[in-house]
């Protein structure tokens, strides 16, 4: 569905990502991990045309990216990033409502299917009882959830995340992550949380210094071996008694070492 071909991307002579190739098939929940600087964010970036790749074409069902209307784009990617400042200060409802935009012409009013699509956003999104309140008056997980109900207005074919379960506690980690990968649409999302990778991504992408490092399976990708080559962590592996996924833990050598006492 979104091909990524020899994609580099440089910024003030410096070169940031290096002839990234890869696929996303439809339908499926794709997980973007790597540690700070290994290019996640830029490469997302790229993906929903916020910056524009040095070389390379991105395909959209076989269509270069760049082809699209900014509007036609909308209807096929929604985008939910790290940060999202809200200049004015509207309420929930009508930050959400604004998911519906790219279908509508200049000056078309709300109608009725909008207002039960923004009802359904708000509800799968858990921010209904916050839909009189203004954006500010929200804490970080809020604004998230918020900026996620308007995402899902959009009804796109394609959910963009960019490190969503940043600013939310445990509990509403794992209500957006269960939200996310039950919905009927592509998912591709930049991940800090490794066992949240595991647990619920069908294929990772590992970045590293700016390239793709490998591909695979969260059980082909995430082992002992990646987790040092890659993170500088030793790390072991082991599957979640009560899911059965695949569960990663961490420690130093010096912890290491007092565990053989």
């Amino acid at each position: 569905m979104l091909a990524v071909k020899n994609v580099s991307f440089s910024m003030q002579d410096k070169q940031i990502l290096h002839n990234l190739t890869f696929s996303i098939d439809q339908g499926k929940f794709v997980g973007i991990i790597g540690p700070n600087g290994s290019g996640k964010s830029t490469m997302l970036k790229i993906i929903y045309r916020h910056l524009k790749q040095t070389s390379g074409v991105l395909t959209l069902c076989e269509k270069d990216l760049g082809h699209f209307a900014q509007k036609k784009l909308a209807q096929e990617l929604a985008v939910v990033t790290q940060e999202t400042p809200v200049v004015f200060d509207f309420t929930v409802r009508d930050l959400v409502m604004m998911g519906r935009t790219p279908y509508k012409k200049w000056l078309a009013s709300d109608n009725q299917d909008d207002f039960a699509i923004v009802e359904d956003s708000m509800r799968l999104a858990n921010v209904q009882h916050l839909q009189s309140r203004t954006f500010n008056q929200l804490s970080g997980g809020e604004k998230k959830r918020v900026i996620l109900a308007r995402a899902l207005a959009q009804q796109a074919k394609i959910l963009i995340l960019d490190e969503p379960t940043n600013h939310l506690d445990i509990e509403h980690q794992y209500q957006l992550m269960d939200l996310v990968k039950g919905l009927p649409i592509t998912i591709v999302a930049a991940l800090h949380d490794l066992n949240l990778a595991a647990g619920y991504c069908d294929k990772l992408l590992v970045m590293k210094d700016g390239a793709l490092y490998m591909e695979g399976t969260p059980e082909q990708v995430l082992t002992e071996e990646t987790m040092k080559q890659v993170f500088q962590m030793q790390a072991g592996v082991s599957r979640n008694p009560f899911t059965q996924k695949l569960h990663l833990f961490f420690y130093t050598e010096h912890e290491k070492g007092l565990g053989k006492n």
